[in-house]
């Protein structure tokens, strides 16, 4: 079934969908994003998705393309006529079309939406829960604004192909004092050997991850403390457990971190009976 977007008001297959040469998000990177996960047929964790998007607009002083409940209406239509049951909806914003210049455009320029759904090979996410992931470090050379959900991740993607070089799944940023910041596209996590999860404050230098925020409501539905502090790459080395959060991977295990192996070198119970919490202490919308 060829895939469906939802470009400019209209629905369209994604061979047919066209981005306008002078879209400030094709030529500035002046726009933001927010990625729901979509599982067993539901939307997860919308209103703080859609929440983190109004805030990313609101400091960039940009626009919403249409009403909030009109958006939640497009993704799910963009879920449906994709048949996704187990994937992601994705939502870009941008600034709109307008002549090449790095002001802002007329305050009447309308903004450009794209919402587009995919499906997960969930035979290939269950192969990465198993296995764990392998990660690398990365000097932190990020904007100081990546509070801010922008579609600018040329440093993101950078890492990330580092990492897939050198036979890893993840690139966690490093600060210049040595602690972890946070992943291409995921929060870090360590689980000490007292079974406490740590994870770095999100107020400043990171971005305040949905999944990451409900995994607080997890923790506390299993009992488990969590302090929000910074952390090194030795002591995330010598974790009893190390995980990753994101729409994408809810919590998915690290083995590895710069070709150490991490504990035994195999998924933690801690993090896999968060992964399987997680999803009935979210909040969910059917889709």
């Amino acid at each position: 079934m060829p895939r469906i977007a939802y470009v400019n008001g209209r629905y369209v297959v994604h061979r047919d969908a066209c981005v306008h040469i002078e879209d400030r998000g094709y030529q500035f990177g002046d726009g933001v994003y927010e990625v729901c996960e979509v599982t067993r047929g539901f939307v997860v964790d919308t209103v703080r998705h859609l929440d983190r998007l109004n805030r990313s607009l609101s400091e960039l002083s940009m626009a919403w393309p249409m009403a909030r409940k009109a958006l939640v209406v497009v993704m799910r239509e963009v879920i449906r006529r994709n048949g996704v049951v187990n994937g992601l909806v994705y939502v870009q914003v941008t600034r709109g079309v307008a002549g090449r210049d790095f002001v802002f455009p007329s305050p009447d320029t309308p903004p450009s939406l794209v919402v587009i759904a995919r499906k997960f090979n969930m035979d290939t996410v269950a192969k990465r829960v198993e296995n764990g992931l392998k990660v690398i470090t990365v000097p932190e050379n990020r904007w100081d604004r990546v509070d801010i959900k922008s579609t600018g991740l040329l440093p993101n993607v950078l890492a990330k192909q580092k990492a897939k070089e050198a036979g890893c799944q993840e690139a966690w940023f490093i600060d210049t004092d040595g602690m972890v910041k946070e992943g291409g596209s995921s929060n870090a996590w360590i689980v000490t050997r007292d079974g406490v999860l740590v994870t770095r404050p999100a107020d400043h230098g990171i971005l305040r991850g949905i999944t990451r925020t409900t995994m607080f409501d997890v923790a506390e539905k299993l009992g488990l403390k969590i302090e929000e502090r910074k952390f090194s790459v030795a002591e995330a080395k010598a974790a009893r457990e190390v995980f990753i959060s994101s729409a994408t991977t809810i919590a998915m295990p690290i083995v590895e971190i710069d070709g150490a192996t991490i504990a035994n070198g195999h998924p933690g119970s801690i993090t896999l009976s968060l992964r399987q919490a997680f999803f009935d202490v979210a909040e969910k919308i059917k889709a």
